[in-house]
């Protein structure tokens, strides 16, 4: 099945190349990114011609929600339906709460966070990873990752010039759709659309090498965060396969030639799996492995979910784990789980869709 493009795929500039007069894509951009419409109709201002003659070749929107999971947390799951029917998980997370003053007037507004996706399935193939268990089956274009984060804004009514930030950290190995991710960052970048910053955006790899120092030479500002869950490459092998062609010295060595704002710090994502890799001689080996790099630890806990092969650690092994790194000069937080109480595994909310239609 051909894919029809959406008009979510498209900068301003390639809008305004194809749609004529220019100040017509414009609106159309004000359409989708600042009212989040849904669908020609909803284009008010537009000439009911050009209407026609767009929609005739694009979608407004690649995507829709067909199920979504709210966690007495806050966190909500997506699970959206592409046009050939596949499915693709995001996740609206609070960071923050509202926060008011004395006479009940708000002081900061609360802070959110979308995790998206940038495929459908993954070829990584990590041993913990409930998405690695249905296998790969595409990419997603770029509009496709742009539009997650508008249906989700759109379903939460969260207005266009609010801001969030944005993690690919969702299903699929988002260096592995390089040129598709780059395209939906500077998409969220444009001024006239949701105008997120590189800054609020965060690219969550596995590890290859090759394409983080491609991600780098694009220069778009964005913050990398390393999927590292292992100390040695033994561990790391078992726990993600593609370790064996970008071992972890790769990777070290990959982030420290990342444009890296000096203000800021590189993100090093540790998935802490109890017997596996909790104990003080990993912290130990940590330490040694991130010297030399302005760096941030994340802990953790592993979400199980029915047949895992694997635990969560305690709450005492995750406490010890984090002061070692502490007190040995590295910048180290807990991440607290979020939604924990719902499909909170990366593709759980999927699996479980696709079981109920098999039965």
């Amino acid at each position: 099945m051909s894919l029809k493009p959406s008009l979510l795929d498209f900068t301003l500039k390639e809008l305004q190349s194809i749609v004529k007069p220019s100040f017509r894509a414009k609106q159309i951009y004000g359409w989708l990114y600042h009212h989040y419409a849904e669908n020609y109709e909803a284009m008010k201002n537009i000439p009911k011609a050009l209407k026609e003659e767009l929609e005739e070749k694009y979608l407004v929107s690649p995507l829709h929600i067909i199920k979504k999971e709210i966690s007495s947390d806050g966190t909500i799951k997506y699970l959206l339906e592409l046009q050939d029917g596949k499915t693709i998980e995001a996740v609206w997370l609070k960071m923050k709460e509202t926060q008011y003053d004395e006479a009940g007037q708000i002081t900061q507004e609360a802070k959110y966070t979308i995790c998206v996706s940038t495929q459908v399935g993954c070829k990584v193939g990590c041993s913990f990873c409930l998405t690695a268990k249905g296998g790969f089956t595409r990419d997603l274009s770029a509009g496709e990752i742009v539009g997650q984060v508008v249906a989700l804004k759109r379903d939460n009514e969260h207005k266009h010039n609010r801001m969030l930030n944005i993690v690919y950290m969702g299903m699929g190995e988002p260096l592995d759709n390089l040129d598709n991710l780059a395209k939906a960052i500077e998409i969220f970048q444009e001024d006239d659309g949701l105008c997120i910053s590189g800054k609020r955006q965060t690219v969550s790899t596995s590890g290859l090498s090759s394409k983080i120092d491609k991600l780098g030479e694009m220069d778009l500002g964005v913050h990398i965060a390393i999927s590292l869950h292992a100390v040695d490459d033994e561990l790391r092998t078992e726990l993600i396969p593609m370790n064996k062609a970008h071992n972890i010295q790769s990777i070290i060595d990959a982030v420290k030639r990342f444009p890296i704002d000096t203000r800021k710090r590189v993100m090093f994502e540790y998935l802490v799996i109890k017997n596996k890799n909790d104990d003080i001689a990993s912290a130990k080996k940590l330490v040694k492995l991130l010297s030399g790099i302005k760096a941030k630890v994340n802990l953790i806990y592993f979400n199980p979910y029915p047949g895992s092969d694997y635990d969560r650690p305690t709450r005492e092994d995750m406490i010890a784990f984090q002061e070692y790194l502490v007190k040995h000069g590295l910048l180290c937080t807990i991440r607290d789980s979020k939604g924990i109480d719902i499909s909170a595994a990366c593709g759980q909310l999927k699996e479980q869709e696709s079981k109920q239609k098999e039965i």
